[in-house]
């Protein structure tokens, strides 16, 4: 199993993979402002890649919730410095954004990777996608960050998700983008409770049938709500569930603590 991304890279699943989290923002509910500067964020991105990252995904507006959305301008400040910094350090590039006048300059600037919560349904994101030859994650969340957690309900999360997830693909399909270059993402935490969020964990296996899948756990409220402990003491329990999303098909782990998480699955796999 092999993801095309840009710039004639191609990313072999055959094991799976780690993406390292570099948020440039001042308000991400885990380390916001920690790496808003340039050279905070590079250090904190060679860092990763010592530790053994295979992406690097880069954020410039936080999707946490009751987030308030950033402009146009301040994302652009934020995010393209550290992509073509980035570019030049020789490590695989995703950008976490919705906004297509910066799918389109981040691809250009070097980034292989476009991640996006909303799914390319922004105006105009969907064409910008799908000239950029990135790969693309699609991700589920139902409503929208300011608003996602007031009152989420489902009948069956794990169809409910599965088919919004499809139906995502099929649009990136439609628009001529390979199918080899898409990644799905459940959206863990996007508009789900913790009840909701476990009954997503059992249908994974389901989900990984369809394409390779990302999973984003990481210092979540569910595993504060599952363990009791702050943000800041998340990292063993979120390297688990990592090592138990790949052990029911998941290809690619996003994670705060590449290292950690590193260790964990190379256990696993030797155990195996």
């Amino acid at each position: 199993m092999q993801l095309k991304m840009a710039h004639g890279q191609v990313l072999d699943l055959a094991q799976p993979k780690i993406m390292g989290v570099l948020n440039v923002t001042p308000d991400s509910f885990s380390d916001g402002g920690k790496f808003s500067d340039l050279s905070q964020s590079l250090a904190h991105a060679e860092q990763m890649i010592d530790e053994g990252v295979d992406i690097i995904d880069v954020g410039g507006e936080s999707t946490r919730p009751g987030a308030k959305a950033v402009t146009s301008e301040e994302e652009f400040a934020r995010v393209l410095p550290v992509v073509t910094a980035l570019s030049k350090m020789g490590v695989l590039i995703s950008v976490d954004t919705s906004n297509p006048a910066l799918m389109s300059a981040v691809v250009s600037e070097g980034a292989h990777l476009l991640n996006d919560v909303r799914s390319f349904r922004r105006e105009g994101a969907l064409e910008a996608a799908a000239a950029s030859d990135a790969a693309l994650c699609v991700m589920h969340m139902q409503g929208e960050p300011g608003t996602m957690q007031n009152d989420p309900h489902y009948d069956d999360v794990g169809q409910e998700v599965l088919d919004d997830l499809l139906s995502s693909k099929a649009r990136l399909l439609q628009a001529g983008v390979d199918r080899n270059a898409i990644l799905l993402d459940p959206g863990f935490g996007f508009g789900k409770n913790t009840e909701h969020n476990i009954s997503l964990f059992k249908s994974l296996s389901a989900i990984c049938q369809h394409a390779p899948v990302l999973i984003g756990v990481s210092r979540k409220r569910l595993i504060g709500d599952l363990t009791g402990v702050a943000v800041d003491q998340r990292d063993p329990a979120s390297a688990w569930v990592a090592a138990l999303s790949v052990d029911q098909g998941a290809r690619v782990v996003r994670t705060h603590n590449v290292g950690l998480t590193r260790q964990v699955l190379q256990v696993m796999e030797r155990l195996r």
